[in-house]
């Protein structure tokens, strides 16, 4: 494994102990994911964990202004990239086909108040077939699918390609004196920020959806969409869409499509 430069030591001897005759596997899977998992063709071979922390920059907030913060937002995609990619690198090291299960978390402000730690963690999967399940980029794909929604997924005839992610963050302007007096005891749309969010979140949504296109993904299933502050100045959020792409089956492999099968409804799971 001393091709993974980018994994510390102790992530390589781990990856390695479980990678020596299969004899170990660590997952965050639940019982039912992993049975799932498992008659979806799939087995576990391991936990994998990408992390990076990441210092944000600064940006102005214009008072009476709405826009997007384009420092905090390429900050806030490049760091979750990072984490994403690190443990997509150790699902690689494992001979991993997919990572399934995908969460991503951010702890902000434990550090100081412009650096946030970003980790992404999933149970890597390999397939017992002799199918290529991998992205179209040659590394295992990334999925944030639950294990009962990746065995329903296949179910469908469909298979994932990637997590894709989109993010904006920005700055919704305040309201000046006269709109705050104006409005004062009125029920009454504030349509500077109806806008505001409206734009931010079409943002967020339009750059995970370039993110399905890079890996030829022909739709998106799953999809979230938070939004969150960070401790940053008043006004200022960040709109996060995430989900994971998929292709049909059929059209890479014809009529040879696998079916998982169970013997119990999936209403037990």
């Amino acid at each position: 494994m001393a091709q993974f430069q980018d994994l510390p030591a102790d992530a390589v001897k781990r990856l390695e102990d479980m990678k020596k005759d299969h004899r170990l596997f660590t997952s965050d899977l639940s019982v039912n994911e992993f049975l799932l998992v498992h008659e979806a063709g799939f087995d576990p071979v391991g936990l994998v964990v990408g992390s990076s922390i990441y210092h944000i920059g600064y940006q102005r907030v214009r008072w009476s202004q709405s826009a997007e913060m384009t420092v905090l937002s390429q900050a806030m995609y490049n760091a979750r990239e990072l984490a994403v990619s690190r443990m997509l690198e150790e699902a690689q090291a494992l001979d991993a086909d997919g990572v399934v299960g995908v969460r991503l978390d951010v702890a902000h402000g434990r550090w100081g108040e412009s650096i946030a730690e970003f980790i992404a963690i999933g149970t890597a999967i390999k397939a017992r077939d002799n199918r290529n399940w991998k992205a179209p980029d040659g590394r295992p794909f990334a999925s944030d699918l639950s294990g009962q929604d990746f065995w329903v997924l296949l179910k469908s005839g469909h298979r994932p390609v990637g997590m894709t992610m989109g993010t904006c963050v920005y700055g919704v302007a305040h309201q000046s004196m006269m709109q705050a007096f104006g409005n004062l005891g009125k029920n009454v749309e504030l349509t500077n920020f109806t806008q505001a969010l409206y734009d931010a979140r079409e943002l967020a949504m339009s750059r995970m959806q370039n993110d399905a296109e890079r890996v030829q993904a022909k739709g998106i299933v799953g999809v979230r969409l938070d939004e969150k502050t960070y401790g940053w100045e008043s006004h200022v959020i960040e709109f996060f869409a995430i989900g994971t792409a998929i292709v049909p089956m059929e059209e890479e492999w014809g009529g040879d499509v696998p079916t998982p099968q169970l013997t119990l409804p999936l209403n037990d799971f």
